[in-house]
């Protein structure tokens, strides 16, 4: 079971910002969505994230970075991403092409919800 989560385990940024980093002193958004899912829809639903993230998200206004992450029973899964303002955040995730994806996604989950955030301290 070890061996299968390095694959299922990604990280999409923007150029120069190789992985999410988390400072106190952050002016944008941060976003951590959780999804909780069965092991036997969980390599399916990290295949559509993965998909969204490289065909559509990682491309839109204001996007800064995100990182993917399963737990080892594989029931959830943990999103951790950075954009420039919510607005930005909001309109991609109102748009036609993520609407359609959320259903998709939808499909392979039990739930998923995004939350919106503000980094308060660091230790």
């Amino acid at each position: 079971m070890r061996g299968w989560l390095p694959e299922c385990a990604s990280v999409v940024a923007t150029e120069g910002d190789p992985m999410p980093q988390i400072k106190s002193d952050f002016d944008g958004q941060t976003v951590l969505t959780t999804f909780e899912m069965t092991p036997g829809t969980a390599a399916d639903l990290m295949d559509a994230l993965q998909a969204a993230y490289r065909e559509y998200i990682s491309k839109q206004p204001g996007f800064r970075s995100a990182a993917l992450h399963m737990n080892d029973a594989q029931t959830r899964i943990a999103n951790y991403s950075k954009w420039d303002r919510r607005e930005d955040f909001l309109a991609m995730l109102r748009s036609g092409e993520m609407r359609r994806r959320n259903r998709e996604i939808n499909t392979l989950c039990r739930s998923f919800e995004p939350v919106m955030y503000d980094v308060v301290d660091v230790f």
